[in-house]
């Protein structure tokens, strides 16, 4: 099963990058995915290179958002695609059956679009608001994440359930037993991570409400 973690990287250049995805690794964090948008492929390309090699010295999965080709190109462990990204079938043609291929989606009627699409994984939200990503779509907040877990429950397909859910956007670490609760499989943070003082710690006391509260 995939890690409950998944660190999204910030950062405006690769220096940032780099250092922001070395300090996650380096605190714990065993599931990365690059984050890099509006940059041109040829300098996302270079990005990725090096984060793959950092990547594999710390035994992580290594996730790209959005730049299928790319992944391809550095052998990523897979791809993330937002709602507006590549189409997963096509992704999936591109890097083949082996790789994970993560999806966005904000409804019920995405997570079901999702497993149709055979991803691998569903991040699934905003939680609440966050800066980190432009063009925001509607906050679930917890009574959401419940609501879609509960008609996931009684849908026709059992197997829907059984494709791991990630909570993502704004989530803090008293929120985590909660959306444990709910039935979600892990979150994905970038932020509470990014931003902590002591990184270690906050890795930490993140996997252990992930993993205690389950």
């Amino acid at each position: 099963m995939y890690s409950k973690l998944q660190y999204i990287s910030q950062g405006e250049d690769y220096n940032r990058q780099l250092n922001n995805i070395y300090r996650a690794l380096d605190a714990g964090c065993d599931w990365i995915q690059l984050r890099y948008k509006n940059h041109q492929e040829m300098s996302a390309a270079y990005v990725a290179e090096k984060i793959k090699n950092l990547c594999q010295k710390y035994n992580a999965t290594f996730i790209i958002n959005d730049f299928v080709k790319i992944a391809k190109e550095v052998d990523a462990d897979g791809v993330h695609l937002g709602l507006d990204d590549m189409k997963i079938e096509d992704a999936r043609a591109i890097l083949g059956p082996d790789k994970i291929i993560g999806g966005t989606a904000n409804t019920l009627e995405h997570v079901l679009q999702r497993v149709d699409e055979k991803c691998n994984y569903i991040g699934l939200g905003p939680f609440r608001f966050t800066t980190t990503k432009d063009k925001l779509s509607p906050i679930l907040g917890l009574e959401g994440y419940q609501k879609i877990v509960e008609a996931l429950k009684q849908h026709a397909n059992p197997h829907t359930i059984e494709i791991p859910i990630y909570a993502i956007g704004g989530i803090e670490l008293n929120d985590i037993e909660h959306i444990v609760n709910v039935g979600i499989h892990g979150i994905a943070v970038s932020g509470m991570i990014t931003n902590a003082i002591d990184k270690k710690e906050i890795v930490s006391q993140v996997n252990s409400r992930l993993y205690d509260f389950a």
